[in-house]
């Protein structure tokens, strides 16, 4: 044990980003949920209190002009765009993931055009995502078909008009080949949407490199944009004026305050906006993603990487021989910035973890999920999360804790 404290030390010494844990409001819990919910930016509440107090409280509706909040989608995902390899101009922030990935899979089939009337999706995304696309499917009179993405190849076909996969799955940590996808897709003539939550803050994308045609993604995992903040659609540039949102509003209108009775579509970005922007929690946002200033998606990749070998050798020397698997894979190629350890009365394990200061979270059925977020988890957050596992599972039994 003493040789890997030694260790996590010497490793947090050398970290490049250590000095970025003091941005966020952190306790002496070991915080390994940053895939679920990231932490607190310490710059987050002053702002907040500025929008409330001044801007919405003095200012008022002069605010939509003055305090920059009319242009906030746009501005905001412009900030998001380098983090996950887009060009300015793409990525517009608001709604819910899940409206976005409908705006997204049903734009996605009307672009694809006539013959095309299928629908792929990851067999084991998220549940939201499955609803949203067997939505989608019967609003566009569509088949669903649902397919393991290392099926994919074949499952393709000239009726395929949109392809939606999730780049990490968000139980078990795995991290999908989204280049060498995206262009399978595009052989077979189809759209490739991408579910990018687990993915963005966490390691590169490369969406205008890879060619992706359309992304979502939340903004409260690795971008630490706080509980329910807005997420973001990404539109590929060359796509954006055939782009056919199925939810137009008055806010993706080109004139939204001609209040015509017919609807014209904004240029560019613009027309994935639905209705009147979340100001609160997108001003939150806005000022989540100062902690990135000067910071490197490479190097927080690297770290992550770092961290999470780190983290399965502790869980090597500590745990008790048989008491857990993991199912992340082990391959960097291959692996998000999350571990995933199959483990008897994992439910429980996690409870007793949390009491006793390591905070992660349990998916059913067996699952302890620990999500490493390099913006402000060290290396001896890892050993002693590793260790106090040891310690739980030392002290219970497979069949109770």
């Amino acid at each position: 044990m003493s040789a890997l404290v030694a260790r996590a030390a010497e490793l947090d010494a050398a970290d490049e980003l250590a000095a970025l844990r003091k941005r966020f409001v952190l306790d002496d819990v070991v915080y390994l949920d940053g895939n679920s919910l990231g932490a607190l930016p310490v710059e987050v509440p002053g702002r907040v209190e500025d929008v409330v107090r001044r801007q919405w409280g003095e200012l008022r509706i002069r605010s939509w002009d003055e305090s920059g909040w009319w242009t906030a989608p746009e501005r905001i995902g412009d900030r998001i765009a380098p983090l996950v390899g887009a060009a300015p101009g793409q990525i517009v922030v608001g709604d819910s993931t899940s409206v976005n990935v409908f705006k997204a899979l049903v734009g996605a089939v009307r672009l694809a055009g006539e013959g095309r009337d299928e629908i792929l999706v990851d067999a084991i995304t998220f549940p939201t995502d499955g609803y949203i696309a067997a939505s989608a499917a019967r609003m566009t009179g569509c088949e669903l078909r649902p397919v393991d993405p290392d099926e994919l190849s074949s499952a393709l076909g000239p009726r395929t008009a949109a392809v939606l996969l999730n780049h990490v799955d968000y139980r078990t940590g795995r991290c999908y080949d989204l280049p060498s996808l995206t262009a399978a897709i595009h052989a077979a003539g189809a759209l490739a949407v991408w579910d990018l939550c687990h993915t963005a803050g966490a390691l590169p994308v490369g969406l205008d490199e890879h060619g992706v045609d359309l992304a979502v993604g939340c903004t409260y995992k690795y971008l630490n944009g706080g509980p329910g903040s807005p997420a973001y659609l990404y539109v590929r540039a060359d796509l954006q004026d055939r782009f056919d949102s199925p939810l137009p509003g008055w806010n993706s209108h080109a004139e939204p305050f001609a209040m015509s009775s017919s609807y014209e579509p904004a240029p560019g970005a613009l027309r994935g906006r639905v209705g009147t922007p979340d100001i609160l929690s997108m001003l939150a946002l806005e000022a989540a993603l100062e902690v990135w200033d000067g910071v490197s998606i490479e190097a927080v990749r690297a770290k992550s990487l770092a961290l999470t070998d780190f983290f399965l050798e502790c869980v090597a020397a500590y745990v008790p021989e048989g008491r857990v698997e993991s199912v992340t894979p082990a391959a960097h190629a291959e692996r998000g910035s999350q571990v995933a350890l199959r483990c008897a009365d994992a439910g429980a394990v996690m409870k007793r973890l949390i009491d006793n200061g390591v905070v992660g979270d349990f998916r059913h059925p067996d699952i302890l999920r620990f999500g490493f977020t390099p913006l402000y988890v060290g290396f001896a957050d890892a050993e002693r999360a590793a260790r106090v596992l040891a310690e739980v599972l030392g002290d219970s039994s497979p069949s109770g804790v």
